[in-house]
């Protein structure tokens, strides 16, 4: 590579003077320690970063497990787009096994997922990772973990109107089934489904009606409301 690099007339005929200073990288933490990274395959840590397209039609989160520069794990989240969920699953077969710098060059199909590269390779590079101060970070699988039990991102849809007021249509415990008003028809509470837990049951032979029942929960002041409606239909 040194030898293809060329030099100008001017500067070649320049006298050598010795650089005093030539200045270390700043150590950076990483899964408990601190490290002067000049390469990529020094780099590791687990973080999480979002990132949205051009026409902010929709958003991607993006989780990545590095170890040794190389990601071994990736969790990618993303709504509000049909196309982007495609995309995604394109994005989950690329990911594993680059390193973080051929991942940045990666087209990973969707701009919104693109872009939660982006600002995962700053936050991995500057050492502003979820695990920079965890010991030896967290083992592969440890991304996962973050959907919790039924294994499904947390989404939170509410829709509202001047006219109608607000519909809360799915949020951390569920799928939103009922909203209990109280007698100035204010939301007090809300029944849900767990749907991760309901899938299970039914894929283990529950009969749907009987799974639905057992993990359909309340929330708030539900039990004390005077009128109950169907979010998506009232």
């Amino acid at each position: 590579m040194l030898d293809r690099i060329q030099i100008t007339k001017e500067v070649e005929e320049m006298c050598c003077v010795k650089r005093g200073v030539k200045g270390e990288p700043a150590p950076i933490p990483q899964e408990g320690d601190w490290t002067k990274v000049k390469e990529i395959k020094e780099i590791s840590g687990l973080t999480h970063g979002c990132g949205c397209c051009a026409p902010q039609q929709g958003t991607c989160k993006l989780t990545l497990n590095v170890k040794d520069g190389i990601i071994q794990e990736a969790l990618v989240e993303t709504i509000g787009c049909s196309g982007m969920t495609h995309s995604a699953a394109m994005a989950g077969e690329i990911l594993p096994g680059k390193t973080i710098l051929e991942a940045l060059n990666t087209d990973l199909v969707c701009d919104a997922i693109n872009v939660a590269m982006r600002e995962l390779f700053l936050q991995i590079v500057y050492g502003r990772t979820q695990t920079a101060f965890s010991d030896n970070g967290l083992p592969v699988g440890a991304g996962l973990e973050d959907l919790g039990k039924g294994l499904r991102s947390q989404v939170g849809t509410i829709y509202s109107t001047k006219q109608k007021g607000p519909r809360y249509l799915e949020l951390a415990e569920g799928y939103v089934l009922e909203l209990g008003l109280d007698k100035n028809d204010e939301i007090i509470g809300y029944k849900f489904v767990h749907m991760g837990k309901f899938m299970d049951a039914v894929k283990k032979g529950m009969e749907p009606k009987e799974a639905l029942e057992k993990f359909t929960s309340t929330y708030g002041r539900f039990a004390e409301a005077v009128k109950k409606i169907d979010p998506r239909v009232e």
